[in-house]
């Protein structure tokens, strides 16, 4: 009942997945230099570099991926600010165990920026979501979502650091209902087997 993480950075979020003690065997990063990889292997958590650069087309590269992952035999795959966008074949591999968080209310904000476009568009609340992924960039099924409120005078960058915090507390609660069978789709809609909230609003941050 493992999980495999995939990075390309810093690894913020796979840092809260092996904090909350969920299964992590395994993190595959697809740049040399991302830093949770040194974080991961301290953690003594099998770390591996499968670069795209060294792949002609994202399908090989997502062949290439893929193979790293089924040497663990993972029940859950999650992505953790894995900036790639994936092909539908691999999409389609891991259908149903693929797991992301991203920095938006879903479906508002899709795809990158979120912050300055959150503060643009003048909302009054933000957060982020995790969802089972599909092949419609950050649009599948919501699992879990947590808000913050939009501050007087907030910056990016401050928003974008009330919003991490929240990350690492839903996303491994997500983790946990999908490795313990809680978690139920019906009709595109997640639901949790259990009174467990699927939101957290977080009116201090």
């Amino acid at each position: 009942m493992s999980v495999v993480v995939l990075i390309s950075g810093r690894g913020s979020n796979m840092q809260a997945l092996i904090d909350a003690g969920l299964p992590v065997e395994a993190v595959i990063g697809n740049r040399e230099d991302a830093a949770g990889l040194e974080i991961a292997a301290r953690r003594g958590v099998a770390a591996k570099i499968v670069s795209h650069k060294d792949y002609p087309t994202r399908e090989a590269f997502d062949a290439a991926l893929a193979a790293e992952i089924d040497r663990h035999s993972p029940k859950l795959v999650a992505l953790a600010g894995f900036m790639r966008i994936l092909t539908p074949a691999f999409v389609s591999r891991y259908a149903g165990k693929l797991m992301n968080v991203h920095p938006s209310l879903l479906p508002a904000f899709p795809g990158l920026d979120t912050h300055e476009r959150a503060l643009a568009a003048g909302v009054k609340v933000h957060g982020c979501s995790v969802h089972f992924v599909t092949e419609q960039l950050d649009h599948g099924p919501i699992i879990a979502q947590a808000a913050v409120p939009v501050r007087p005078g907030d910056t990016p960058e401050r928003l974008a650091a009330r919003v991490l915090r929240q990350e690492h507390v839903v996303y491994p609660r997500a983790a946990r209902w999908f490795l313990d069978g809680k978690l139920v789709i019906r009709d595109g809609v997640v639901n949790v087997k259990g009174n467990d909230a699927q939101l957290v609003y977080s009116a201090r941050d």
